[in-house]
């Protein structure tokens, strides 16, 4: 009974480094990833970058093409008539 409780417990702390120097790593380097984007400095380069956007918008003549202004149009539209 001893004997199969440490092959037991062997096999299991194996399997559990197996893990984590695998799937764990690449699970940790995601997480990291996903994380920094999170970062305080990493938001304030996004809305920086944003209102850059924004003023190079507001200095075009026109933002939207025709086509895309008459799909908007008529998708408000509809969105209208299905509200009344």
């Amino acid at each position: 009974m001893r004997l199969f409780i440490y092959k037991t417990l062997i096999i299991i702390v194996s399997l559990f480094f197996l893990y984590q120097f695998t799937v764990g790593y690449s699970v940790h380097k995601i997480q990291n990833k996903l994380f920094s984007i999170y970062d305080e400095d990493t938001a304030n380069k996004i809305k920086i970058k944003i209102r850059e956007e924004l003023k190079a918008g507001i200095k075009k003549d026109r933002i939207l093409t025709e086509e895309d202004a008459l799909l908007l149009k008529q998708f408000i539209q509809k969105i209208n008539e299905e509200i009344n």
